[in-house]
């Protein structure tokens, strides 16, 4: 089956003379699926829903929704006319108008009966119809939330897009509304495509993400795959914590700061490695081996983070909340998986070319 949504080199500039706020960015979303675009602030990510939605001119590049051009340097649908419901980051609702009335707006087709009766529909849907009198200031922010998800989904779009619907209520909503909108969407089977700086909920909420990174997209999978082997130094850093140590390679195995390390595929000279906090582990020392000096230890709740110098190297190790090593102890810190070799700019090399088969 075709994709629903095909995204082919993309590019937008908004100052003739500037840098570009999409570079050259391509991707795809299947039908029924749930894509996240992650990336720090003024990546691109917004910019990207709005030439999707149509509310922006591409400047080159083609986007496809169901095998029609929507979008490309010389054509251009409507807004309203691409089947795509838009969820902005601060709801959009109309103050003056009901929540009923808010739903019913998008809703152009079929009696004033028709339209109320799908209105009603939508908000069982989001448990929001004993509320559908009231007017968006007599609402939580998380009620208002429901609303303009309702709204969005009332006209049975193909494609949903959400701008970090989440980042204007507390965090201890934040994880249960995020539940919420991701049951609504797969029992509505609307796919949707979601833009977040948010690490944790772009790898909770995604079916697939893509990392973006002024303008591009530097890495595109399931949130596992990318978190567990990423492609890049910043992808690394971006999802999650990671250690990046620069190691000489030979074949499987390599020697970094840490001593010697497995990696996940072959490789010979200097590379970039990355190993999560989370996979390794401290033992005891014995005489001869590499040490380090544990000089700082947070406690986390769940867990412990430690930071571990090896000569100028620091090192952070994430170990279980009951790990009885302390500040000042030299310790020997082991791998438990093997290392991911990452491209990183920094040193002046890509790993292309240094690899020669798994």
């Amino acid at each position: 089956m075709k994709p629903l949504l095909t995204v082919e080199n993309l590019s937008k500039k908004f100052v003739a003379d500037g840098p570009p706020i999409i570079d050259r960015a391509s991707f795809e979303v299947d039908h029924n699926e749930l894509f996240v675009l992650v990336g720090p602030s003024g990546c691109g990510k917004t910019t990207m829903l709005r030439l999707i939605a149509g509310f922006e001119r591409v400047d080159a590049g083609m986007i496809t929704l169901d095998g029609a051009c929507i979008e490309s340097s010389d054509r251009r649908e409507r807004p309203e006319r691409r089947g795509v419901g838009f969820v902005f980051q601060d709801y959009a609702l109309f103050p003056h108008l009901s929540v009923m009335r808010n739903v019913c707006f998008g809703l152009r087709r079929g009696s004033r009966a028709d339209r109320e009766r799908r209105a009603r529909d939508v908000l069982k849907m989001v448990d929001m119809i004993d509320m559908a009198d009231r007017t968006p200031h007599a609402l939580s922010g998380g009620q208002q939330q429901r609303v303009a998800l309702a709204r969005s989904i009332a006209p049975a779009p193909r494609l949903v897009l959400l701008d970090e619907p989440f980042s204007n209520v507390d965090a201890a909503m934040r994880q249960t509304m995020r539940q919420d909108v991701r049951r609504l969407l797969r029992r509505n089977r609307t796919a949707a495509i979601l833009v977040t700086h948010d690490q944790e909920e772009a790898l909770s909420f995604a079916d697939r993400l893509g990392v973006m990174r002024e303008g591009r997209i530097e890495q595109i999978g399931a949130p596992a795959a990318v978190y567990q082997a990423p492609r890049t130094a910043f992808v690394a850093r971006f999802l999650g914590r990671t250690n990046l140590m620069p190691a000489d390679a030979s074949g499987k195995r390599a020697s970094c700061a840490l001593g010697q390390v497995r990696l996940c595929c072959r490789a010979q000279g200097p590379v970039t490695i990355s190993i999560r906090p989370e996979h390794l582990k401290f033992e005891h020392l014995y005489p001869g081996e590499r040490s380090g000096q544990i000089i700082r230890r947070q406690f986390k709740g769940h867990d412990l983070a430690y930071t571990v110098v090896f000569a100028d190297q620091e090192i952070e190790v994430h170990a279980d909340y009951a790990c009885a090593f302390e500040v000042g102890q030299s310790v020997r810190v082991v791998a438990t998986e093997p290392a991911v070799i990452v491209e990183d700019e920094g040193r002046g090399s890509r790993v292309e070319g240094l690899r020669s088969g798994v």
